[in-house]
């Protein structure tokens, strides 16, 4: 039958209505839709953060049932606070597996930040906030070197970070000097990254509160914008169950910090950094823009994105991370040494990545896999350590989960393009 366009014209005898992609409308179709985009979803391997969110419950059940102390919240609340320094290194290495790379270097910078932390606040007696800038300011200069050899000469980002992980590891063997190990004095900021805690029970929930009205207010921003724009939104029963949810994991989380000490500023850093990348990320032209080189760099440069910049300062953001990273792990260490950043905390940072669901083989993943990944890894091994177990058994079992989670990155991929989605 013919109609009439929009404009007023008579419609050809047997012209086809507009096709609308279903997954457009999800939104306008309250619960009965989102139940259809899930099962779609799954289908086409597209997991999300599902089998992580299942695994962390599985990992709690499980040490809470061999050990009757894995949920209490003296454990949780040091879980936490364990989590940052090598969650924070988490996120510079989200940034650059979006980029299809890898850096190898991070462990060696963590380590040298601290080390030029240690020489200049301890050894020196530079101010201690000052200290703590110029070891962070190093990392961006490591990652600038890296970024430059990388996206401007062409070198792999694998040889050259590989380079740096030997080359920084030297210099900071040669900044610590004679010095095996260098304390952190008790009156140290950076002792409090590890022991501060803020123990008004207000602190807590206040965080909770506002993570709460941010994650409402950055909603119904979008929702605006969606609907100026004329596209789908979500219903209003939706938006009310999203921000219940986040209320009510905000508050839990509130609530059994506060049973123990209260909110470690580690968590608060942390979170901070996460909201921040997140943001940058998703709302960004620049955040787009990662996702475009990380997906197809030769697209994105016909497109008109700057691929050398790009990549120039994805590599300086992450080993300024990793450099903030190292002086966490300083703290919770109780000094800088000459190993510190080595053994196997490379591999934990890429595993706790990989493991929280950000795609190896680049354009695909989100900035709360650090969190999730790190969530997993450290959970496992708190929970072995309350086992006894020894450290061997925690390599082995944290390389098995590091396996499952690639291959389930594996075969999503090939179920998507299978689906006909990339």
């Amino acid at each position: 039958m013919s109609g009439t366009t929009p404009t007023g014209e008579q419609e050809p005898a047997g012209a086809a209505a507009p096709v609308v992609d279903p997954r457009l409308l999800v939104r306008e179709r309250g619960m009965a839709g989102y139940v259809e985009e899930f099962r779609r979803k799954i289908r086409g391997g597209e997991l999300g953060a599902i089998p992580v969110v299942v695994g962390l419950i599985i990992i709690a059940v499980v040490f809470q049932s061999l050990t009757g102390t894995f949920l209490t919240p003296g454990n949780l609340s040091n879980i936490t606070v364990y989590i940052a320094g090598p969650g924070l290194m988490a996120v510079g290495i989200v940034l650059v597996l979006l980029l299809g790379e890898i850096d190898l270097s991070v462990g060696s910078m963590a380590g040298l930040s601290a080390a030029i932390w240690a020489v200049l606040s301890v050894g020196q007696g530079v101010n201690d906030l000052l200290a703590i800038v110029l070891a962070i300011a190093a990392g961006a200069v490591v990652g600038t070197i890296h970024g430059f050899f990388f996206a401007k000469i062409g070198v792999p980002a694998f040889v050259v970070t590989l380079a740096g992980f030997l080359g920084w590891s030297g210099l900071q063997i040669w900044i610590m000097g004679s010095e095996g190990t260098i304390n952190i004095p008790r009156d140290s900021l950076v002792r409090d990254f590890n022991n501060f805690y803020f123990s008004d029970i207000a602190a807590a929930y206040g965080l909770a509160l506002l993570i709460t009205l941010g994650y409402a207010a950055a909603l119904w921003t979008g929702e605006r914008r969606r609907a100026a724009a004329q596209l789908p939104t979500r219903q209003i029963v939706d938006l009310a169950v999203r921000i219940g949810l986040v209320a009510v994991a905000s508050f839990t989380v509130a609530y059994v910090l506060n049973q123990h000490r209260g909110l470690p500023l580690a968590l608060v850093i942390f979170l901070a950094v996460l909201i921040a990348a997140d943001f940058m990320v998703r709302r960004t032209s620049y955040g787009r823009q990662i996702f475009a080189v990380g997906g197809n760099a030769e697209a994105a440069r016909r497109a008109g994105i700057n691929v050398v910049r790009v990549r120039l300062t994805v590599f300086t953001i992450a080993s300024s991370l990793a450099a903030l990273g190292g002086l966490f792990w300083a703290a919770q260490a109780g000094g800088a040494s000459k190993s510190l950043g080595s053994g196997n905390l490379l591999m934990n940072v890429i595993a706790a990545a990989v493991i929280g669901g950000t795609s190896l083989f680049g354009g695909r993943g989100w900035i709360w896999s650090a969190l999730l990944g790190t969530l997993v890894i450290q959970s496992i091994t708190t929970g072995l350590n309350l086992l006894g177990m020894a450290s061997e058994i925690q390599y082995m079992i944290t390389g098995a989960v590091l396996l499952i989670a690639v291959v389930v990155d594996s075969v999503s991929r090939r179920t998507q393009r299978t689906a006909g989605r990339t």
